[in-house]
């Protein structure tokens, strides 16, 4: 099993100092990845459904800091010397497809082989319409083709591609990633686990957040859901990589009322073998603490404290 913790990329704490604390002592820890978000611009008046709150409310503010994830995490490269760099999700629709190739293939050579490619097809119509796009209802076959033409790119010498939303022929491309970055298909939903299924290299849900829970029952039906899809899809379910992200809270909740990765640390212990025998190998953490302290002490308590005693 492999542990990772998102870094505060939005918001108060969204500072060069920050990042590089937080990413430097996850990365002295002998943690396995750190992981920033994605949105370019937040508008005013938001009315799509944000679907990691219950009440569809997105958190972040207009006039907020929201640091441009694949810049963010190219600084970060070289603060740091092993641990993985991962987008939890770059939204895919946003950019231009040559462009994103472009940058994550340098952040990846720059990197020597360390990013880890969250994708997600986006949530915010509003953004969407910001940026001067009219693919929002297409934005699932938009992100298909992305993904496709990526590994195009990363891997052929001579890139041809032709869809309906991405072509491009007799081009070189380089420099040539140092690995072909993984890519982790973001979302709990139906079309997100059947997309991870048949383009993904990895599975990247959110989870502990309603209305999407995930909690350690609901992954394994959806884990289910996700290899009979790839055996549709003619994959191997075992090459899919299962991630699974959600907040980790160590205090003295317990009982009925306690939530998973919440508690104990006897109990966050079994919730994380629990997600383990669902097929989940890399688990990445929110800290919801405002305080920079706060979140370098959680990542110490974790390796510390928990992972000694993960059964995974």
């Amino acid at each position: 099993m492999q542990f990772g913790f998102s870094l505060p990329s939005r918001g108060p704490t969204a500072s060069m100092e920050n990042l590089r604390t937080l990413a430097q002592h996850a990365d002295g820890l002998g943690l396995d990845s750190v992981w920033v978000s994605d949105h370019i611009i937040v508008p005013e008046q938001i009315d799509s459904f944000y679907p990691y709150h219950p009440e569809g409310q997105f958190p972040t503010a207009p006039e907020q800091d929201y640091l441009e994830p694949l810049t963010a995490l190219t600084f970060l490269a070289g603060c740091t010397e092993r641990v993985q760099l991962g987008t939890s999700v770059l939204i895919l629709p946003y950019r231009n497809a040559l462009l994103t190739a472009k940058i994550v293939s340098t952040l990846d050579k720059l990197s020597n082989g360390r990013v880890i490619l969250g994708i997600g097809v986006g949530w915010m119509e509003e953004e969407f319409v910001a940026l001067g796009l009219d693919t929002f209802r297409q934005r699932g076959a938009v992100s298909d083709e992305y993904i496709r033409a990526f590994r195009e790119l990363w891997t052929s010498d001579t890139p041809h591609f032709e869809g309906e939303h991405v072509r491009f022929a007799h081009i070189g491309f380089a420099p040539k990633p140092v690995r072909q970055p993984p890519i982790w298909v973001g979302g709990h939903t139906k079309p997100a686990i059947r997309r991870a299924a048949r383009l993904g290299d990895g599975w990247h849900p959110i989870g502990l957040r309603p209305p999407a829970n995930l909690t350690p029952d609901e992954m394994r039906h959806a884990v289910a859901e996700l290899h009979a899809e790839a055996e549709k899809a003619g994959r191997n379910p075992q090459d899919i990589t299962i991630s699974f992200r959600g907040p980790l809270d160590i205090s003295e909740a317990s009982g009925a009322d306690r939530k998973p990765l919440s508690g104990s640390i006897a109990a966050i212990q079994d919730d994380i073998g629990r997600y383990a025998e669902c097929g989940v190998s890399h688990m990445v953490f929110d800290i919801m603490a405002p305080e920079v302290a706060a979140l370098q002490d959680g990542m110490s308590r974790f390796v510390q404290d928990i992972q000694p005693g993960v059964k995974a």
